[in-house]
């Protein structure tokens, strides 16, 4: 099954010999649950020339804001848009997950409880604990009409959002391993405030579930679909 890559940030110049780009941190999440990948720089203006060019999309984060005005940012909505009436599943991460929101009608601001940064618990539908690595201050605060809150956590009440089978994206960043986050927390420390920076730091060793964000992704984009709205 191909899988396109929307990539919309870029790992820190410091980081990319050792952990590769985001791409490749999702690609390495899902090896080995029969996908191949194609990525498209999103953030320099490159995107595919069909919504069709791959049987799923997938978003990933970014240091940019959804509603910054940045060129690239209203030809991915509208891509988005396509994609999503077509009916091509998508996933999207952190800024993935803002920017699909916004593209289908909800709104994202910056958060005024601030920053969430490293191992964070989050409850899903059913009442699950899950414990997966944040970094973010922006949230959605308006949903798309088509979203349902599917997962939350105590500072993010729509953490997790499931749009009929068509999309699921999520806040934080189940592709981040702790010895990614340390790495991070290393290099842009200085972006956050300290108490922040610090507990993140205090928490890097949290056992993480992650993984099962892998199993969910694969799922979701192998469901059995048989509409198509275009």
């Amino acid at each position: 099954m191909k899988i396109g890559i929307l990539q919309t940030g870029r790992t820190p110049d410091e980081m990319r010999d050792t952990h590769g780009d985001y791409d490749d941190l999702f690609k390495r999440l899902l090896d080995g649950r029969g996908f191949e990948f194609t990525t498209y720089p999103a953030l320099d203006g490159v995107l595919p020339d069909n919504v069709n060019d791959a049987q799923g999309w997938l978003i990933t984060g970014s240091k940019f804001g959804a509603y910054e005005d940045h060129d690239w940012i209203p030809p991915l909505e509208d891509f988005l848009r396509r994609a999503y009436r077509a009916g091509v599943p998508i996933i999207g991460v952190c800024f993935g997950h803002q920017i699909l929101a916004q593209a289908l009608g909800g709104k994202v601001e910056k958060f005024s409880g601030g920053w969430q940064v490293g191992a964070t618990d989050y409850q899903d539908a059913d009442g699950h604990a899950e414990r997966i690595m944040a970094w973010h201050q922006d949230q959605i605060t308006e949903l798309p009409s088509d979203a349902k809150v599917i997962g939350s956590s105590d500072l993010c009440e729509n953490a997790m959002l499931a749009y009929g089978d068509r999309a699921l994206t999520v806040q934080a960043h189940p592709e981040f391993t702790s010895e990614f986050l340390a790495d991070l927390l290393n290099v842009r420390r200085d972006i956050l405030p300290k108490h922040i920076a610090d507990g993140a730091e205090a928490r890097i060793e949290d056992t993480l579930t992650s993984m099962d964000y892998a199993e969910k992704f694969a799922a979701f984009f192998k469901l059995e679909r048989s509409h198509n709205m275009d």
